[in-house]
C-alpha cells in the first residue's frame, strides 16, 4: 500500500511538471506571435516568467506572476506588459486599482506620496509617487486609461524608464487550491490579442507624454 501511494505521488508530480512545461511552451508561442524575437530572461524566481524583445521598434518586456500573498483570497496570475523606453516624466507615477492588500508585482505600497486625481481617472484608482511636489500630465494620462474600464487591469506604472500595465489573467481553481493548496490556472493562457492591446495602450501613452514634452520645449 505504501509503495502504491509513493508511486501515485510520483506520477502526480511528473504529470504536474509535464503540464507546466506544456503551458510554458504555449505561452512562449503566444508571446512570439506578437514579439517575434522574445527571449526567456527569467531569473528563477518561483512563479515568475519573464520575456524580453522588441515590438514596433521599441524594447518591451512581458512577465507572468503568480501572486499567493493576498490573505483570504485565491492565488492570482498576473500579466505585466512593459514598454522599456524613456518617458518624459519627473519621477514615478503609479496608479493602482483597489489597493487593498500587498502584491508581489509592485512597489506601490512603498511609494511615500499620494497624488490627487483629476477628472477622468477611474473611481477606484489610487495614485502615488516617489517625489513630493512633482507634476505629472494627469489629464493626458487619464485620457489613456480606457483598458481599466473592464475591471481586469490592476496597475499603470510610469517611470522615466518606461510604461507598465498589469492585467489579471486568472484566479486559481478553487477546488484544487482548497484541497491540495495548489495554485492551478487551467484557463490562464496568454491571448496574443491581449498582448497587442496592452502594448498599444502603453506605447500610445508613452508617445503622448513625450510628444507634449517636445511641444513644450
Amino acid at each position: 500500500m505504501a509503495l502504491a501511494v509513493v508511486a501515485h505521488i510520483a506520477w502526480l508530480a511528473r504529470a504536474s511538471r509535464d503540464r507546466a512545461k506544456a503551458a510554458l511552451a504555449a505561452d512562449l508561442a503566444n508571446v512570439r506571435s506578437v514579439i517575434a524575437d522574445a527571449a526567456d530572461i527569467s531569473d528563477g524566481t518561483a512563479g515568475v516568467v519573464t520575456w524580453a524583445g522588441t515590438w514596433n521598434g521599441q524594447r518591451v518586456q512581458m512577465r507572468t506572476i503568480v501572486d499567493t500573498l493576498a490573505t483570504r483570497k485565491l492565488p492570482t496570475r498576473w500579466l505585466s506588459v512593459s514598454i522599456t523606453e524613456p518617458v518624459a516624466v519627473p519621477g514615478i507615477f503609479d496608479m493602482m486599482m483597489r489597493p487593498n492588500s500587498a502584491t508581489t508585482f509592485s512597489n506601490f505600497d512603498h511609494l511615500p506620496h499620494m497624488l490627487p486625481k483629476v477628472l477622468g481617472f477611474p473611481a477606484d484608482a489610487v495614485l502615488r509617487t516617489d517625489r513630493k511636489g512633482v507634476a505629472f500630465p494627469q489629464d493626458l494620462i487619464a485620457a489613456h486609461t480606457e483598458v481599466f474600464a473592464e475591471g481586469r487591469a490592476k496597475e499603470l506604472l510610469i517611470t522615466p524608464k518606461g510604461v507598465r500595465i498589469v492585467w489579471l489573467l486568472a484566479e486559481a481553481e478553487r477546488a484544487r487550491y482548497g484541497v491540495f493548496r495548489q495554485a492551478a490556472f487551467s484557463d490562464a493562457g496568454i491571448d496574443p490579442a491581449l498582448i497587442e492591446r496592452l502594448l498599444e495602450a502603453a506605447s500610445g501613452l508613452r508617445e503622448a507624454i513625450n510628444r507634449r514634452e517636445r511641444q513644450a520645449a
